[in-house]
């Protein structure tokens, strides 16, 4: 398989100016959240080892090579101020969530009615295991080609 560009996302995970910013600053926040494969850059920063953490389904189990235990879960409370999100949908679940843990569970609720954030998706297709085969080869081939 030809080497991936590093571009996005795995730019930032090889950048030791990124990865020491990322460090510095989590020192200071109240939350350090990530959507995505923004959590791999929180797992090569260290920030994520010896905890379970998710991402995108593509790279789940590349966080394990940071230290961290990789979980198909659509967002993660990884310890007192990190929260990752899976992917982009999961980081709308993530945001309600975390609305409620910071401020209040009824203005989360009021949030969610005010976008009418209640998904039903036309295909039963959010995991690997769901998705049939030739739809996953067609996708791994366009992430593979990096479009």
């Amino acid at each position: 398989m030809a080497e991936i560009e590093r571009s996005g996302t795995r730019a930032l995970e090889a950048d030791p100016a990124t990865l020491e910013w990322l460090r510095k600053v989590h020192a200071t926040t109240k939350w350090t959240v990530s959507v995505c494969t923004g959590s791999m850059i929180l797992a090569a920063a260290g920030l994520l080892e010896g905890k379970e953490a998710t991402t995108h389904w593509s790279r789940l189990e590349e966080l394990a090579e940071h230290g961290s235990t990789p979980t198909q879960a659509r967002y993660v409370f990884a310890g007192d101020r990190l929260a990752i999100a899976a992917g982009v949908s999961a980081g709308i679940d993530l945001a309600l969530a975390l609305i409620a843990r910071i401020a209040a569970e009824d203005l989360a609720r009021g949030i969610q009615l005010g976008v009418e954030y209640d998904p039903k998706p036309p295909f039963d297709g959010r995991s690997v295991d769901k998705t049939p085969a030739p739809v996953l080869a067609m996708v791994r081939a366009a992430l593979a080609a990096g479009t």
